[in-house]
């Protein structure tokens, strides 16, 4: 087909062509590519729960005992009391009636979105919310309305002038956002919310097990779990396994389980990956130390990096380097690598043209003394580019 020739010309020609590079294995906070040893920093695995042998022994005697897959969606013969007991779990962790588990974060964020949302409804959604967000709302046949990031202003002033025409009205943004690390103004939201009689749903995937007293989320830390109608998140980052959850009111549930395509038409989950999840959220209960000594790590590290001039954004463990030009941050990312550490530049359009970065995914893994060392990397390469 011409089209997909030109698109891919196009992408080479703008250097933005991707392409797949399988490591040989990855352990402990580093990841081997050819028998080389580098320290990953793309890893969502934020409190080092995938290795967990409490995660590996509860998935192996599921195994032994009720086998690798579920061999059917949960409305047919796939349906196990262990989905049941980890749907209880979250419900509790996240202080809602009732919990929902999908299969990925893109099939949850898909599935309920256009599951609750239809023609003649409206979705104010941040700009920078995730690409399944958008898609969602584009799937579901709403109106879609994107305020500047975090601008409420914007989001009010676009509800005031457009909100009326439509029988509802969802509001969605990230507790943490994936590219910026930063948080939104969550309590200012809610206020919003309640003030034009709209709906809230919140991402949580990259602020599970990492903010709250009990780790569950920046929902939990700003006390707002009782008003916000859909707390959605994912398994497959901090809590170190797989899958996705929504946390709602018990008759939302029911409405999904009986309209949420996404859900109906999906194999289970099995059941190793169902224990797994339970586990980490027992670890995130049993073992704080791992998210506050991760925050205490990444404050020292964002402050490393301002101190010594550098364009830094966020204030979680994400920790977002700004170096503007696509081509700079490739040559960036491609000296860190050759001295050990694995950075990635992230390049239009997955972020705007002019924001390309380098992306620091903190985890549990990296010391401060690690942290320290690849800050006066960081230094180096950048000075000697001048």
């Amino acid at each position: 087909m011409d089209r997909i020739d030109d698109f891919l010309a196009q992408r080479k020609a703008d250097g933005l062509l991707r392409v797949l590079r399988p490591a040989d294995s990855r352990k402990d906070g580093k990841i081997y590519y050819d028998g080389a040893e580098l320290f990953d920093f793309s890893s969502n695995d934020y409190l080092a729960l995938s290795d967990h042998p409490r995660l590996k022994e509860a998935s192996k005697k599921a195994a032994d005992s009720l086998g690798v897959s579920a061999s059917a969606s949960r409305l047919l013969s796939g349906d196990l009391k262990i989905h049941h007991q980890l749907e209880d779990r979250v419900a509790e962790f996240k202080g809602k009636e009732s919990a929902l588990v999908f299969n990925t974060g893109y099939q949850a964020n898909v599935g309920i979105i256009s599951a609750l949302y239809d023609k003649g409804d409206a979705v104010f959604c941040d700009r920078l919310s995730h690409a399944s967000i958008i898609d969602a709302v584009r799937q579901s046949g709403a109106k879609l309305f994107r305020f500047n990031h975090n601008d409420l202003d914007h989001l009010e002033s676009l509800l005031k002038k457009e909100g009326d025409k439509f029988k509802n009205r969802l509001i969605v943004t990230e507790t943490v956002f994936s590219m910026d690390g930063d948080k939104p103004p969550l309590k200012e939201l809610v206020d919003i919310k309640d003030k034009f009689d709209c709906l809230l749903m919140v991402d949580e995937a990259h602020a599970t097990g990492i903010f709250g007293p009990n780790g569950a989320g920046v929902v939990e830390e700003q006390g707002l779990s009782d008003r916000i109608e859909l707390i959605m998140g994912t398994f497959s980052k901090a809590l170190g396994s797989f899958g996705a959850y929504l946390a709602c009111s018990e008759k939302i549930k029911q409405y999904l389980v009986n309209s949420c395509r996404s859900f109906i038409y999906s194999t289970a989950l099995p059941p190793p990956v169902i224990v797994a999840d339970i586990e980490a959220i027992n670890i995130i209960r049993d073992e704080p130390f791992r998210r506050k000594t991760l925050l205490a790590n990444a404050d020292f590290f964002r402050s490393r990096l301002r101190e010594a001039g550098f364009d830094v954004k966020g204030d979680s463990q994400i920790v977002p380097l700004i170096v503007a030009d696509s081509g700079r941050a490739v040559c960036i990312s491609s000296d860190l690598q050759k001295s050990g550490f694995w950075v990635l530049p992230i390049r239009p359009p997955t972020v705007p043209q002019g924001q390309a970065r380098l992306r620091f995914s903190l985890t549990y893994h990296h010391s401060k003394q690690l942290l320290e060392k690849l800050a006066d990397r960081i230094v180096e390469v950048m000075q000697s580019e001048k």
